[in-house]
């Protein structure tokens, strides 16, 4: 987790970086970062759910598996 959240911020500052540096006016920088931004949190939330979906997947497999083995 903690490298998917250093990837992640790397990307943020990458991604800042180049938008302050391009030729554009004040307002389509606000729009370009909103819309990098509203695409991360939409492909974050993607992820959690997965990450969710895989978890409680696994917790069914031990229960199932705990299950077998106490009878």
């Amino acid at each position: 987790m903690k490298k998917l959240l250093v990837v992640v911020g790397a990307a943020v500052a990458g991604f800042t970086a180049g938008i302050l540096m391009a030729p554009k006016s004040g307002k389509e920088t606000r729009q370009d970062i909103k819309d990098k931004t509203s695409s991360m949190k939409s492909k974050a939330d993607k992820q959690v759910k997965q990450a969710k979906t895989a978890a409680k997947e696994g917790l069914e497999s031990v229960k199932a598996s705990a299950k077998k083995a106490t009878k």
